[in-house]
């Protein structure tokens, strides 16, 4: 077997794996409240080392010791991605209508001289480290099983999980940067817009989270007698 190619394609499929929209939702909804790229990018990298070091831990045990997932344990991981899209736009969208509150409009080109924008409430925190976190619970598995139909060695199936981690750091930083960009510069020149973006991003995690909640809890069966999950 030559596991160079498999190894790349892990690493191609990780940079893939991080554009998926429940990533792509959360990450903006974190991203809309920052000024500036340097700012903006220590969110892809922490989600990014967050996703991998739960790919790491739940993958690993499938890999090397065979642990299996009950369908209703492996749609509670799932659920958790849904209740937790669904806090991360509340949070959002209460930090920036305080903001609104604390900063009117009329103000702030007064106050941008000091603050370049609204002034940040909450302090930078690991917000990011633990939605990565998360979000690695909802596809460490079907992760974990593509790897086991296609690598037998227990060793270079741990490495494959790794590839794709450094992959999916890769491919959500610069997925990062490319929302941070146009967010930084209406942060600076088109200040209502920046606000008005935030609390855009803050309703379609909400949204998001609610519709996904929904599928996972009574389509897919999570709080029915018959639950019915399937790795993906």
């Amino acid at each position: 077997m030559t596991i160079g190619p498999i190894l790349l394609l892990g690493f191609l499929l990780g940079m893939r794996h991080a554009t998926d929209a429940d990533h792509v939702v959360a990450v903006s909804t974190i991203v809309s409240r920052e000024h500036s790229l340097r700012a903006a990018a220590p969110i892809g990298i922490l989600w990014g080392l967050g996703h991998t070091f739960t790919i790491l831990l739940v993958g690993g045990a499938i890999v090397l010791f065979g642990v299996a997932i009950p369908p209703r344990l492996g749609l509670g991981m799932e659920f958790s991605v849904a209740l937790m899209l669904i806090s991360l736009g509340a949070l959002n969208l209460r930090g920036v209508l305080r903001q609104a509150r604390a900063l009117p409009f009329a103000d702030q080109a007064r106050a941008g001289a000091h603050h370049h924008g609204y002034p940040d409430v909450e302090p930078r925190s690991l917000r990011p480290l633990f939605v990565g976190i998360v979000h690695g619970l909802a596809g460490s598995a079907a992760i974990a099983l593509l790897v086991l139909g296609t690598i037998r060695e227990p060793v270079w199936a741990l490495a494959y999980l790794v590839v794709f981690g450094v992959g999916t750091i890769a491919g959500m930083l610069i997925i990062t940067l490319a929302m941070a960009m146009p967010i930084a510069a209406s942060a600076h020149r088109f200040k209502r817009v920046h606000f008005a973006f935030a609390i855009l991003t803050g309703l379609a995690s909400v949204a998001f989270g609610g519709v996904l909640a929904y599928q996972i809890g009574f389509v897919q069966g999570l709080f029915t007698t018959h639950p019915q999950w399937t790795p993906e």
